[in-house]
């Protein structure tokens, strides 16, 4: 009598508490990479300008934005090879590094090293983008837009707290023997590599691995190569997902192209983007042209508050209505807020007050596009080629705030702030168009 062949005792390991530690860990390491980011960004503008000349002092900064858009991409083939924790590390690693090499230039006044720097500090905000992204790994479909913006919304804490920092961190070390400036970056790169240090070390069991070994029988099952059961958890991965782990950008493309809610995902997040650094970046000049050299750098701090709290401090409402809504529901309600924003902010003349209001109605719209974009995107691609796909919608919206800001300065040169603000709410017809588009039969949809 043949013996019967019984498949082993499923074992899946409880997703619930791993996804709370998770999220745990990435709230407290958004909060110190945010100090550690936005301590350097804070005085980067002047150290720049002290060691490269006032000219340079724009380039320097734009550097740090190429930087963190081009490290997404070594960044997401490490974690499509060994996991989140090692890639976040390697970004926080790699904005250490750039800020030890900040402080170098400054010593040496070498300003292709200060150059080199900000390009590697953009590791940071490489590391604060993707953590978005780890937050929904595990995360159940009901919760994913409200997890993501918890994440999200941690960087508040760090970025508000951060510039009040600066002038601290610039007393403490003038005793090491830096010059004046270099102190903030001193302490950016002690930042990162905490934030490194602690994921590396709690990070455990990484959520990307852990959810692509529960996304493996469904793969099985898919093929016809195996009965419908959870395998252990050191099971190995189909080869037909494991051949597309090593995919990179090109991939990610061909990926994405297939896919319309993937796309819908990427262009709320990149125009988004696009519509806020074009505008945010030009609102300083706006407000030199009618206040004081004494009274500028006050108002501007005050406005560009007002604006990051329109970004940041309001992320779990938008999430919570990404969920409730929708996420092509809120990616609209997004754009209705740029679109308002530019509005009110083009027509302001030197109002302060209502140019004040026009930067909030802008930090909440690009909430509005960067939660349910980025949510839905991770959603609507398997999970094999998740971090590929990531990374290239980081890619591509960082290069594409980087040229927004450069053309933002032509703009504001030649025709001047109220045709910039109305090119940047012409820049989201496009986005209104895929998001106003019928769901195809069968695609992945914000309702699923």
């Amino acid at each position: 009598m043949a013996t019967e062949l019984t498949a082993p005792t499923p074992v899946r390991p409880d997703v619930a508490p791993i996804q709370r530690r998770t999220l745990r860990l990435l709230f407290g390491t958004q909060i110190v990479g945010g100090i550690g980011v936005t301590i350097g960004i804070s005085v980067g503008a002047l150290l720049a300008a002290r060691v490269a000349g006032t000219a340079l002092a724009g380039l320097a900064q734009s550097a740090s934005v190429v930087g963190g858009a081009l490290l997404a991409v070594p960044v997401t083939r490490i974690m499509n090879g060994h996991g989140r924790r090692p890639g976040l590390a390697v970004a926080y690693l790699a904005g250490a590094l750039g800020a030890v090499l900040v402080v170098l230039a400054t010593v040496t006044d070498f300003v292709p090293l200060l150059f080199l720097g900000m390009l590697f500090f953009g590791g940071g905000t490489a590391a604060n983008l993707q953590a978005r992204y780890t937050a929904v790994d595990l995360a159940e479909p009901a919760r994913r837009g409200r997890q993501l913006s918890l994440i999200v919304w941690a960087t508040t804490i760090g970025a508000v707290a951060a510039p009040n920092f600066a002038d601290l961190a610039d007393h403490a070390t003038t005793g090491w023997g830096l010059p004046p400036l270099a102190g903030p970056f001193a302490f950016s790169a002690a930042a990162f590599v905490l934030a490194a240090g602690v994921l590396l070390a709690l990070l455990r069991p990484d959520p990307l691995l852990t959810a692509r070994r529960l996304a493996a029988p469904a793969a099985l099952v898919a093929a016809g190569a195996a009965p419908e059961v959870t395998p252990p958890a050191g099971a190995v991965t189909p080869p037909a997902v494991t051949a597309r782990r090593g995919a990179g950008m090109r991939a990610a493309w061909q990926v994405v192209r297939g896919l319309p809610a993937a796309r819908l995902g990427i262009a709320a997040v990149a125009v988004g983007h696009v519509v806020m650094v074009a505008v945010m970046s030009m609102t300083p000049v706006r407000l030199g042209e009618s206040h004081s050299d004494a009274d500028v750098l006050r108002v501007v701090g005050i406005v560009l508050s007002l604006h990051i709290a329109g970004m940041y401090a309001l992320s779990p409402l938008v999430g919570w209505l990404t969920d409730r809504l929708g996420r092509r529901a809120v990616i609209l309600l997004g754009v209705v807020l740029l679109l308002a924003a530019c509005a009110v902010a083009g027509t302001a003349g030197h109002h302060t007050p209502r140019l004040s209001i026009g930067l909030v109605l802008l930090g909440l719209g690009w909430s509005g596009t960067m939660v349910a974009g980025s949510t839905l995107l991770s959603e609507s691609v398997p999970t094999a080629v998740r971090p590929s796909v990531q990374g290239f919608s980081d890619l591509t919206m960082g290069l594409a705030g980087a040229v927004a800001a450069a053309v933002s300065g032509f703009v504001m040169r030649g025709p001047g702030y109220p045709v910039l603000t109305l090119l940047a709410a012409v820049a989201t017809v496009p986005l209104v168009a895929l998001a106003l588009r019928p769901v195809p039969a069968g695609a992945p949809d914000e309702e699923d």
